[in-house]
């Protein structure tokens, strides 16, 4: 096959036709400098034979790029395809494969089982049905001592969830060992849980979701000519319906009832910021939805008792009106149309810069096992439903660093006068953050030289594949990891800040979270997590004013926190790890050598290191003012210099903990998010997020992130980071002489980067319960799929 075609020459031969087709091609924009443009092309043609000479590359594949003159050519860049490696170890914690799911749903609903299963795409609540299978994380003691090579892998199982409707139970089960065989066994899973009784009322949506929207058509369908007065809209239960629903949660205190607030919106484009003032409160306990009711109704702050109440209001006058939505919006200031509202940018229409490795990709990646390498570190990769990505077994410099980070929970709680903002606790693992792992946007979410993985998940409607669902990529920062301006020889010099990052989006409803972990030279890993996609929209009017900001007509960006938690289980020199508090403390103290002038005491701050030592004083808060830290140390292990070994926390951007501590949606099931970090370590990121008008039409990732710093504290001798050879020394000359430079022989190679691929999207490869691939689903199908039940349709 011939490359030469995904090239693009640097220059051309400047003739007349070319001229008139450049031109032609130029922008109204550009205008203006043609006549320099063109002095410069015809100063280019006249330097670039020289130019060539000197830079021409001595190494890799040429591509003649000027067919009339070899001095001209330039060699294609090196290959970025992946660098493979084989993983030392297999990866225990991979998740089941589509085949491997598929045989164990056959396997479960076997009659042998005894189960009573129903396909779950036919389930309704009354039913037992599959919700979830996935990969069985093995124990540690098992794992570290297969990885330290004294002893075989762990047996492989899987975790099921099955809803036993017919029984009104929830059950965690235990299924190995695998592959499976006469010995394999399913007993129920309780020791990974404090408490092991699910009650059924606790549960999340099941895959059929009939039901739901069948109760929303049911309320208002009788209610058509209200909601088409009052919001110029209705909601029967049809494809065409003008109006949606949205669920808040959680939907019980203790399990006992079972209940939500639904809100009504506008089913327009970037509906989540068109809700309309009506609110319903409904009953659900149970699985016969035959006694799901509608418990009270709100409108414009008047509440109903029943549907009946709210008809009498209307239909006598005594209603008191809302402002009416603005309906047939047709400047879409909600979507992301490029409107161009504020004019052009000067030289807007040329292409931004795009990293590009020169010498090929620096990093490798064993596809099969996902185990990943760069510049020391070296670890594996997981996902599962709950919350997609996560890593294990990070080793830097030949050593293991942390066994696993991966995150644990997601919340959002909001704030208003309407039902739907103060009652809203959203808690994003029971929609499933891996269940919502999207495909990236190739050179919009990574870049385009990224290496890319694929994820599949197994969940009661059957098992999907997101092709490009996780990406890898190194990039420069930037800016030096460290540097300095010195006239002493050997002072002078700069390490070059490059970074690797291993990144997925999950889009939850309205959210998009961007999940990143990023690996520095030095041995720090940053773990970031950032947000976009649409705010939860309340209605506005002057009563919200304290709880966000107007952004359209009769639109509120509504206040609420985000907490993320993460566990990081450090394993520093070993798994005899303390978690140290290093605080800063002033102290008053007197020196012999101390003058009069200056008094004979002075202030100044010192160090105060003490062991957390119980879980009791394990729920910490990070310094006022920063001043100190925590530190994960082996105590038995000690560098050089007689310090123990260890790994710092630092805060980076945004590091909160929830705000609203004594909420009843809050009291037991969000204990976690309380506080900035406790023992092993669990850490929270998150923002408070007062949303603004430039929160529209989608929340901007460069203000709604945040993000923590887990670097080397004493763990070295000193900085590693000195070892990179991408780096440079400097040494002043003497007078008259040329400055003295050392690369360590490391130059940017001299080459033509592949011309771009257009871009693509896949989308979902989906799997029915039995393992066939999926029919095509139509755009009505895919969209209820996607936002799960942040909006319920009534047309479901």
């Amino acid at each position: 096959m011939d490359r030469a075609a995904d090239y693009q020459p640097l220059l051309k031969t400047l003739d007349q036709k070319d001229c008139e087709e450049e031109c032609v091609k130029r922008s109204s924009s550009r205008s203006s400098s043609r006549f320099h443009t063109l002095l410069a092309l015809l100063a280019g043609v006249l330097l670039y034979p020289t130019i060539g000479l000197l830079l021409r590359p001595i190494h890799g594949p040429t591509n003649l790029l000027h067919a009339k003159d070899p001095s001209l050519a330039v060699s294609q860049c090196e290959s970025t395809d992946l660098l493979p490696i084989q993983a030392p170890r297999k990866n225990v914690w991979k998740n089941l494969s589509v085949k491997e799911a598929t045989e164990i749903r056959a396997w479960l609903w076997s009659p042998e089982r005894d189960l009573n299963l129903t396909k779950s795409a036919l389930a309704v609540d009354s039913d037992n049905y599959i919700y979830l299978i996935e990969a069985f994380v093995p124990p540690k003691a098992a794992t570290l001592a297969y990885l330290n090579g004294s002893s075989y892998a762990p047996d492989k199982y899987a975790h099921a969830i099955i809803n036993h409707g017919s029984s009104e139970r929830i059950v965690d089960y235990l299924i190995g060992p695998l592959p499976l065989s006469a010995q394999t066994q399913i007993t129920p899973l309780t020791s990974i849980y404090h408490e092991p009784v699910i009650p059924y009322n606790a549960h999340g949506f099941g895959p059929n979701s009939t039901t739901m929207g069948n109760l929303i058509a049911s309320t208002f369908a009788p209610l058509s000519d209200l909601t088409m007065d009052l919001f110029g809209g209705v909601a029967k239960g049809l494809a065409n319906d003008t109006l949606i629903g949205a669920g808040t949660a959680p939907l019980s205190y203790d399990g006992s009832w079972r209940r939500m607030w639904v809100g009504l919106k506008l089913n327009v484009p970037g509906h989540y910021l068109f809700p309309v003032d009506m609110y319903t409160y409904y009953e659900m306990s149970g699985t016969d939805s035959s006694k799901w009711h509608v418990i009270k109704m709100v409108y414009n702050s008047q509440v109903f008792n029943s549907t009946h109440e709210f008809r009498e209001a209307w239909e006598s006058g005594t209603l008191k009106r809302s402002k009416t939505p603005l309906l047939n919006d047709t400047s879409g200031w909600a979507t992301r149309t490029r409107m161009n509202r504020g004019g052009n940018r000067d030289l807007d229409d040329r292409a931004g810069p795009r990293s590009v490795s020169f010498d090929g990709l620096r990093f490798r990646v064993d596809r099969e096992e996902q185990y990943i390498t760069w510049m020391g570190f070296s670890f594996y990769l997981g996902f599962e439903r709950d919350m997609g990505l996560n890593l294990w077994d990070i080793n830097f410099k030949g050593e293991r660093i942390i066994y696993e980070i991966s995150p644990q929970e997601a919340m959002a709680q909001y704030s208003g006068t309407d039902p739907h903002q103060a009652t809203t606790v959203f808690l994003d693992r029971a929609f499933g953050m891996g269940d919502s792992v999207k495909e990236l946007m190739v050179g919009y979410d990574c870049p385009v030289e990224a290496v890319y993985l694929p994820a599949s998940i197994h969940t009661a409607s059957g098992s999907t594949t997101r092709v490009n669902a996780i990406c890898i990529f190194e990039k420069d920062s930037t800016k030096p990891l460290s540097r300095h301006t010195g006239w002493l020889k050997d002072e002078m010099g700069a390490i070059k800040g490059y970074e690797l990052t291993v990144r997925s989006v999950s889009t939850v409803g309205n959210y998009d979270y961007i999940f990143d972990y990023t690996f520095q030279l030095d041995g720090t890993i940053e773990i970031r997590v950032s947000a976009s996609g649409y705010l939860q929209g309340g209605v506005w009017d002057e009563t919200q004013r304290p709880y966000g900001h107007q952004l359209r007509d009769t639109t509120m960006g509504s206040l609420h926190d985000h907490v993320i938690n993460y566990k990081v289980d450090f394993d520093i020199a070993g798994t005899k790890n303390s978690l140290i508090a290093a605080m800063l403390e002033i102290e008053e103290v007197e020196q012999p050598w101390a003058d009069e002038d200056w008094g004979k005491t002075f202030k100044q701050q010192k160090v105060v290191r003490r062991q957390i030592a119980s879980e009791n004083e394990s729920k910490l808060e990070y310094p006022r003012n920063m001043e100190g830290m925590y530190v994960i140390t082996n105590e038995e292990e000690q560098n050089t210099w007689g310090n123990s070994r260890g790994y710092a926390i630092h805060p980076g951007a945004s590091n909160i903990h929830l705000t609203n501590l004594d909420c009843k949606r809050t009291q037991d099931n969000v204990n976690w998010a309380k506080h900035h970090l406790s023992l092993v370590v669990w850490l929270n990121l998150g923002t408070h997020h007062i949303p603004r008008a430039e929160d529209s039409p989608q929340t901007l990732t460069n203000v709604a992130t945040s993000s923590v710093l887990l670097t080397p504290y004493n763990f070295h001798d000193y900085d590693v980071a000195m070892d990179v050879m991408n780096a440079v020394l400097l040494n002043a000359p003497r007078p008259g002489e040329k400055w003295q430079v050392d690369e360590n022989n490391v130059k940017q190679t001299y080459c033509a980067p592949r011309k771009l691929p257009d871009f693509t999207y896949t989308g979902l490869l989906s799997f029915q319960e039995d393992g066939s691939p999926a029919s095509a689903t139509d755009i009505v199908e895919q969209r209820k799929l996607a936002e799960s039940w942040h909006g319920l349709h009534a047309e479901i």
